[in-house]
């Protein structure tokens, strides 16, 4: 199926969206952080990339507009636990950097598929 890049501080987190994706016959690698992922990214780009927003290092925001400016068809999905940049949330900020779906934390394995799917349609 497709290569997805799972970028989250919490090795749980992670692993869990992995084994999701995993089942679905997805390829599926991990990073904890938006440094390492980035390089992993740019090394060998990834059908797709789920991404913590809050995360050491880089944050999954920062990540995002580096990749966009990269690789601007790039498709990404930012997840957060929650989180206010002033008057909007971060999941908000995310869908103004290009984010091609958000997801608030916590999510099913439902919703994960069905999010992975619509952003690979694109």
């Amino acid at each position: 199926m497709s290569s997805i890049l799972v970028v989250d501080d919490d090795a749980d987190v992670r692993a869990s969206i992995r084994k999701a994706l995993e089942r679905d016959g997805h390829s599926v690698t991990e990073e904890p952080d938006g440094q390492s992922a980035l390089r992993r990214f740019v090394a060998a780009p990834a059908d797709l990339v789920i991404s913590d927003v809050f995360m050491p290092d880089m944050d999954g925001l920062d990540f995002l507009a580096r990749v966009r400016e990269v690789f601007p068809g790039a498709r990404i999905i930012m997840i957060s636990g929650g989180g206010d940049l002033r008057e909007e949330s971060v999941l908000e900020a995310a869908e103004k950097l290009g984010a091609d779906g958000i997801m608030e934390k916590p999510f099913d394995t439902r919703e994960l598929r069905a999010t992975v799917d619509e952003a690979l349609s694109r």
